[in-house]
């Protein structure tokens, strides 16, 4: 009887922190892994594809923002891709509503309500809204605010707009 009750305290034990883990990277806070080189040297800046699965960022992503949509200049966000919902991608914020933004594919875009404009640190590399236009607020996922992972990279992401990518 004994081993019964101790599977059963395990297995309820396992099933409450399951619950409560779950609970806080729904709600709060996750961390994620980060793939590719469109965010570098932000993000993955030795992506040696030899050594990717020991050497690639994981970062934090919290969720607190989402509430009221609460977001800055130079944040790095998380957000579904508006091409395929099930794939997320990690880019900076250029500019919010009411911003007018010009690239090399669009002449001038006036960035609607609701909506923001989002770039890879690396232009060479990165599909963002040069490529299908300003995002809806509500595909964004989480605000990107440490790197966990590799030990010498730990610290937290700052806010930034590189001069290359400022709205006009």
């Amino acid at each position: 009887m004994g081993t019964v009750n101790f599977i059963w305290n395990l297995t309820k034990n396992y099933f409450t922190f399951g619950l409560i883990g779950l609970a806080v990277s729904d709600r709060y806070a996750s961390i994620v892994p980060v793939g590719g080189i469109s965010m570098s040297p932000t993000f993955n800046p030795h992506d040696d594809s030899s050594m990717r699965a020991v050497t690639r960022d994981f970062v934090v992503v919290e969720k607190l923002c989402l509430e009221k949509y609460k977001f800055s200049l130079g944040d790095v966000v998380v957000f579904s891709s508006p091409t395929n919902h099930k794939e997320k991608n990690i880019k900076r914020i250029t500019a919010l509503p009411g911003d007018l933004v010009s690239t090399s594919h669009y002449d001038a875009v006036v960035i609607p309500e609701g909506h923001c404009w989002v770039e890879g640190d690396n232009q060479a590399w990165s599909l963002d809204s040069r490529s299908f236009g300003p995002i809806p607020l509500g595909l964004v996922r989480g605000r990107v605010t440490h790197v966990v992972w590799p030990p010498h990279r730990v610290g937290k992401v700052e806010r930034m707009t590189p001069k290359s990518l400022t709205p006009f």
